[in-house]
């Protein structure tokens, strides 16, 4: 339930930076086009509120288990084969998240003495997106395996199932 509701407070701020980033850029084109002018600022937040946008968008992509996977393969093997193939996958994919999640507090750390050119804000705080989105993904996969290691993931869960272009 309380996770639920964390999605959705996740979902309606990345709403929120998609509704800012396209105001940003709109309003840019807009003031440079008819008035030539236009904001100093905007494209260096836009690129900001990208970033943001794109990697916590990922982390609730991976959360609903929607990434692209290679179901045609998996459907194939049979359902140890199947387990096989997540779990390996799952535990390579937790060892990227976690090497990401180093690398990236050590430029977190470095960056909050660097300011960006246009806004002035420490560009620590712009890579600390990334730094959430690889900590929150190994939490996921980390979730996942145990699950598997445990006996509590269904046959159903081990790979996505295709489903049309409208679902």
């Amino acid at each position: 339930m309380k996770l639920d509701l964390l999605t959705r407070a996740v979902e309606s701020l990345l709403v929120v930076l998609l509704g800012l980033m396209i105001m940003l850029v709109f309003g840019n084109v807009v003031l440079r086009y008819f008035f030539n002018s236009g904001m100093v600022f905007s494209e260096e937040v836009s690129r900001f509120v990208f970033m943001w946008l794109t990697l916590i968008g990922a982390l609730v992509v991976m959360k609903d288990n929607a990434h692209l996977g290679m179901s045609s393969v998996i459907d194939r093997l049979g359902e140890t084969g199947r387990r096989i193939c997540r779990f390996a996958a799952d535990l390579l994919t937790l060892a990227c998240c976690a090497l990401l999640a180093h690398g990236t507090w050590k430029q977190v750390i470095i960056g909050m003495d660097n300011l960006s050119p246009v806004t002035g804000v420490p560009l620590g705080l712009v890579y600390s997106c990334l730094l959430i989105s690889s900590v929150g993904m190994a939490l996921v996969l980390a979730h996942g395996l145990w699950r598997q290691v445990t006996g509590q993931m269904g046959s159903e869960e081990l790979a996505m199932q295709a489903g049309s272009a409208g679902d």
